[in-house]
């Protein structure tokens, strides 16, 4: 009989470890970054976007008065953004770019976790809402954030530390 094109998630390869423990210990906390850039909803996109590329980060939590109020990634960014075929001048651009604020392109209903989130119901949020970053909460105050790069650098850190067990 051949083999299926398709083999459901569920199944194991018989020789990986079983890594239920992991799941069950490792927490957001453990691979989330700290302290991370934040705007407010009155910052221009033209600024946010200079920030995001100067610092080559994809997603800034917005912050007002301290509270989360919103996110904007670089793909909102891009989305404010003329088409190059535009016939605007580059000044005419980043003069309108700088009257759009970052309040007014940002998702205001933010999924979120807290630092005890288990890393894998975090990854499964962030894949179920097709996100890249959640901010990380405790009692609507951002401690960090966690991006799709922070879960790649655990799982590269991971593999590193299992092949040395090995």
């Amino acid at each position: 009989m051949a083999q299926p094109l398709y083999a459901p998630h569920s199944t194991v390869h018989p020789e990986f470890p079983d890594l239920s423990w992991l799941e069950r210990s490792l927490r957001v906390r453990h691979i989330m970054s700290t302290a991370p850039l934040t705007v407010a909803p009155h910052v221009s996109v033209h600024q946010a976007h200079t920030l995001m590329q100067q610092r080559q980060i994809r997603h800034l939590p917005v912050l007002e008065e301290g509270r989360l109020v919103g996110m904007v990634s670089d793909r909102d960014i891009r989305l404010v953004l003329p088409s190059p075929a535009t016939s605007l001048a580059v000044w005419e651009v980043r003069h309108l770019l700088a009257k759009l604020t970052v309040g007014e392109i940002m998702t205001r209903f933010v999924v979120a976790v807290t630092p005890d989130t288990s890393a894998a119901e975090a990854v499964r949020r962030l894949l179920r809402h097709k996100i890249g970053a959640l901010p990380v909460l405790d009692n609507r105050q951002v401690l960090g954030i966690l991006t799709r790069t922070d879960v790649l650098r655990a799982f590269l850190r991971l593999d590193r530390e299992l092949s040395e067990i090995a």
